[in-house]
């Protein structure tokens, strides 16, 4: 049970960085009944993100739009970020404006550097400062493992452009602003692909190692002025994973994943959303992690567990 309190009390020491509420966090029995040291109940420090700046690349829809949302319904400005799908960005900004926050959209793709450093520095223009950066973009070509020739170096750029480049150039232009602020925010969407090795492609899974290797490398580079994070979502139920393997392949995955996996159902998209923004205004002293938002299909399929 989560219960804002509020500002943290006169005579509390001060901290560096940005401003601290504290949240209690107090641990009760699925039945409502208290657990046995009840007194576990504990103080957590949160980040508070109200009037902060962020850029969500990839934000016209799926987890990105979601992350912008809730974000904007935090306080937080946004930025929305499309390379094409103008329209549904704008979507995105309208929905953020009715959540109580600032938005508006930058058009750009990410996989180039210049464009990346544009949107930089119009989300600077716009707030007059950046604290969160979510690299949410990505893209893939859905081509079978065995097919290794189907794999051309242009499928293979392609990838790599945008999941991985274009996340650097993101973070390379938003790093001076990230450290103005004080105490900046960075994480990246990876994958489970880049974990298992499974997924659309193995250029996919490769590029998304990748993005978690580089978020390891960052993470060690920029602190302790600017926390890097990942996610890494499993088979999640967007438009892009449908549209990837169609309305058939999709139903069996889902269906795969409530009958074997142990939260039993394919993950939404605004479940990675919580965990991008835990990891913004929650994780204080987290960094260089990765946090797996996959029902929990890391830890293998198993049979259907019986339950009484």
């Amino acid at each position: 049970m989560y219960d804002r309190t509020g500002p943290v009390r006169p005579g509390t020491p001060a901290k560096q960085g940005p401003r601290h509420y504290r949240r209690r966090v107090s641990l009760v029995h699925n039945r409502g009944a208290a657990l046995p040291g009840a007194a576990l109940a504990e103080e957590m420090e949160a980040v508070e993100i109200r009037n902060k700046s962020a850029i969500v690349t990839g934000s016209s829809v799926g987890v990105g739009r979601e992350t912008a949302l809730l974000l904007a319904s935090k306080g937080c400005r946004v930025v929305v970020n499309c390379r094409r799908t103008l329209k549904e960005a704008e979507e995105t900004a309208a929905m953020c404006r009715a959540a109580g926050g600032e938005a508006f959209v930058v058009q750009a793709d990410i996989s180039r550097d210049a464009e990346c450093r544009s949107l930089v520095s119009a989300a600077v223009e716009r707030f007059g400062r950046l604290d969160i950066l979510v690299n949410n973009a990505g893209m893939t070509r859905f081509v079978s493992f065995e097919d290794l020739e189907g794999l051309t170096p242009e499928i293979w750029e392609e990838i790599f452009a945008t999941n991985v480049y274009g996340s650097f150039y993101c973070a390379r232009a938003a790093v001076p602003h990230l450290r103005r602020a004080g105490a900046g925010a960075i994480v990246n969407v990876a994958s489970i692909a880049g974990m298992q090795a499974t997924g659309s492609s193995i250029a996919y899974a490769a590029a998304k190692a990748a993005v978690i290797n580089m978020t390891q490398a960052l993470a060690r580079t920029l602190g302790p002025e600017i926390r890097v994070n990942a996610v890494a979502p499993g088979a999640l139920d967007t438009r892009w994973i449908r549209d990837g393997i169609g309305e058939s392949g999709y139903e069996a995955v889902r269906d795969a994943y409530r009958r074997t996996m142990p939260l039993r159902d394919i993950v939404p998209a605004h479940a990675v959303a919580e965990a991008i923004v835990w990891l913004i205004e929650g994780a204080s002293m987290t960094t260089g992690a990765v946090l797996t938002v996959d029902a929990g299909a890391h830890l293998g399929p198993g049979a259907p567990i019986n339950r009484r």
